[in-house]
């Protein structure tokens, strides 16, 4: 209990340092909470209008078009900085859901509301793979980037444990179009959170266009076994919840016989056990391996779904809901976590793209799925080759998830703070990789001299947090904050040290080697053209100052 409470707390304290994770997390609150909310009404419409076959068909056909379109939207949103894609998701999620409540207010024709039922399944696919790019720029560490993780899935856990049960007391007392016009007036409120972030996050470098890009992140997922079969581990759960959706109202309305706020009731349980687990993902920020927790997961998972096929009545099925929610949680946690480990950091964006665009091939695949074992066997049957799905598929793949695990280095975090810096975005990203793990992390408390004035150079220094001044002769030249670097006169034109910069506040650091630096900056020519016009521009500002300093 003591070692979860500090888990907990590590996590937390460790989030609520960085205020743009803070706000990030904060409108995913609203994204999670609306997908949840949006697809359960569209699921009970459908089921009101067809039974469970067009609720099945319906689910099926919504899908479709989010799994071709996600990876092309997480390209185009690579074209722009990511945080102002993302402010524009969020828009459009609030857009669309509105369009569908007023449709349903109407009363139009059911063909009608299927139609713009498209809009907010393709609007709700575009945040996880923007999200995924984004925090590794926003991170100051790795520890960050796993912490953000983490609540990324708390934040999933309760959204499906309290959006189902929020839309579920709507539908009692009012009715779908309510749900949906509720759902837009929440991703406003995300839209609002994450407005101020636009044009932070470097977008990719210019390139041969998008359908180049798209091609080259497939022929990445191709030719690295890791990043594919993360993505096709990843994206098989989608056949289970895909499934699940449909099962549970066919479960709650036909096989208990219970009203349709009962669907609401029995998808917050599956939310629930996420909640429950939020120790045991907290466990995972700084854990070097994550395979176990996923092969457990997944084993935990399977085992609650044949218990439903064989366990009837309502209070076990929210039982075992509940188990299988928790295990799901930690599987999708320690998954994502692991593939942005193995993803090639500017393709980040694009790979989160295809993997969005799989759970959306295979949630359409379980909603089809559904309703024709229902057909076959009932819902025993259902839940039974559910259950059996992903199992059998860490069983076949477990040898190799484990290998991966033990290679899975890929430095994200550090890559994305170089990549946001003029004098190191041209480089190849092999070659930035190979840069950001030559970096070395360093922390300094406030007052801390960084480099003396007259000190011979030895190494570049790149801020990941915290305020430096930079001082020359006892008087303040500038202030560098996150983003920035310090350091590159001494190295470029072999000087002593042309200024002390001394720590304002408490700060965390990456230094790199005056040899390891030279070859980056003199190996490329853009590179070595950033680094020349920052140096001259900051021996332009010392100029300055020491003009100012004479004129007094």
């Amino acid at each position: 209990m003591d070692a979860t409470r500090s888990s907990l707390r590590f996590v937390l304290s460790t989030l609520t340092q960085n205020r743009e994770l803070r706000r990030v997390q904060a409108a995913f609150v609203t994204h999670s909470c609306g997908e949840y909310a949006s697809w359960l009404a569209m699921l009970v419409y459908a089921y009101s209008q067809g039974g469970v076959t067009e609720s099945g068909i319906v689910a099926t056909v919504m899908l479709v078009p989010s799994a071709v379109l996600a990876p092309v939207l997480a390209s185009l949103a690579q074209r722009l900085s990511l945080g102002t894609a993302l402010a524009g998701a969020y828009v459009a999620q609030a857009v669309t859901n509105g369009a569908v409540a007023g449709a349903l207010y109407v009363d139009a024709p059911k063909l009608v509301v299927y139609t713009l039922l498209v809009g907010p399944a393709v609007a709700f696919t575009m945040t996880r793979p923007i999200q995924s790019a984004f925090t590794p720029a926003l991170a100051r560490t790795p520890e960050e980037l796993t912490a953000t993780n983490v609540v990324s899935g708390w934040i999933e856990s309760v959204s499906i444990f309290a959006a189902p049960a929020l839309t579920g007391f709507v539908l009692l007392l009012g009715s779908e179009a309510i749900a949906f016009a509720l759902v837009g007036a929440v991703c406003a409120i995300g839209a609002a959170l994450v407005a101020t972030l636009r044009g932070r996050g470097a977008p990719a470098p210019e390139d041969d266009g998008d359908a180049e890009s798209i091609r080259a992140s497939l022929a990445f997922v191709r030719e690295q076994p890791p990043a594919r079969l993360l993505i096709l581990l990843l994206s098989a759960q989608g056949i289970a919840i895909g499934a699940l959706d449909v099962l549970i109202v066919e479960l709650a309305q036909g096989g208990l016989d219970l009203g349709a706020d009962w669907v609401g009731y029995l998808t917050a349980a599956f939310g629930a056990g996420g909640v429950l687990v939020v120790g045991v993902t907290a466990r995972l920020v700084g854990r070097a391996r994550l395979a176990p927790a996923i092969v457990a997961a997944l084993a935990i998972w399977g085992a609650a779904f044949l218990g439903l096929a064989v366990v009837p009545g309502a209070v076990a099925a929210f039982v075992l809901l509940t188990v299988a929610g928790g295990a799901r949680a930690t599987f999708d946690v320690a998954g994502r976590t692991l593939l942005q480990r193995v993803a090639r950091p500017d393709l980040l964006a694009r790979v989160f793209g295809l993997l969005e665009g799989g759970q959306m091939a295979t949630l359409a695949l379980g909603s089809l799925l559904a309703p024709i074992l229902v057909w076959l066997g009932g819902l025993p049957l259902a839940f039974a080759v559910v259950a059996a799905t992903l199992p059998l598929f860490a069983l076949v793949t477990g040898r190799t998830l484990l290998d991966i695990d033990r290679h899975a280095t890929v430095p994200v975090v550090e890559v994305s703070l170089l990549r946001s810096m003029p004098e190191f975005a041209p480089l190849a990203p092999p070659t930035l990789e190979s840069l950001a793990r030559a970096l070395e992390p360093i922390t300094v408390t406030a007052g801390t001299e960084v480099v003396s004035q007259g000190d011979r150079g030895d190494r570049f220094y790149v801020i990941a947090d915290g305020e430096l001044e930079v001082v020359r002769d006892g008087r303040l030249v500038a202030i560098r904050r996150r983003g920035e670097g310090f350091g590159e006169i001494a190295l470029m034109y072999d000087v002593p040290r042309t200024a002390t910069v001394r720590a304002r506040t408490d700060a965390r650091l990456y230094a790199l080697a005056a040899d390891v630096f030279l070859v980056a900056v003199t190996g490329h020519v853009s590179t070595h053209r950033a680094a020349q016009e920052l140096a001259d521009a900051r021996l332009a500002e010392l100029a300055r100052s020491d003009a100012a300093t004479k004129g007094l």
